[in-house]
């Protein structure tokens, strides 16, 4: 777990202000008895995480495609290769969908806009020296020219819900 309690309280008050405005459906499947709070989804959802990322594309014709999702303070983070079809649609409309499922155990669902971490032309986030240095742990120092070759980006959420089918089962797991 790498969030600030902070990071926790900003992220659990978007948890619950999310699941009270969603439609009477959507909480008759999740709710408190099957969600997780804040702290319980990042001890969850640690390491790499396959996300399906949803963007649009010039026509407003949706794509979806996978990537690797890193939640790391509270907010889910991902790279693609620079002008990748991805990369050209989330620099030009970054309003994003994402949602990360384990089979029928767990399912993160986010809404959001992404902010770019490392563009090519400009500064880089405040912070992108230390996401890159947790990127090269993960993947390795040598796995991609990480200049020229990848962008990454952090998803801000607007909405997040999480559905949790047994809340002991994924606790449990999390700590093994």
């Amino acid at each position: 777990m790498r969030e600030t309690p902070e990071e926790l309280t900003e992220l659990q008050a978007l948890l619950d202000t999310s699941l009270s405005g969603s439609t009477s459906h959507l909480r008759s499947i999740i709710n408190t008895e099957s969600t997780l709070t804040a702290e319980q989804l990042t001890q969850v959802i640690t390491g790499m995480c396959t996300l399906a990322l949803s963007t649009v594309t010039a026509k407003g014709e949706p794509r979806i495609s996978g990537v690797d999702g890193h939640f790391l303070h509270g907010k889910w983070h991902f790279g693609t290769a620079r002008g990748a079809a991805k990369d050209r649609h989330l620099t030009a409309r970054p309003a994003v969908s994402a949602a990360h499922m384990r089979g029928e155990d767990l399912g993160v669902f986010t809404h959001g806009t992404v902010e770019i971490l490392n563009p090519r032309d400009g500064e880089p986030a405040a912070d992108w020296p230390d996401l890159l240095a947790y990127f090269r742990t993960f993947y390795g120092e040598d796995f991609f020219d990480w200049d020229n070759e990848v962008v990454y980006y952090r998803l801000h959420p607007h909405w997040i819900t999480v559905y949790a089918a047994d809340t002991a089962k994924l606790a449990a797991e999390s700590r093994s």
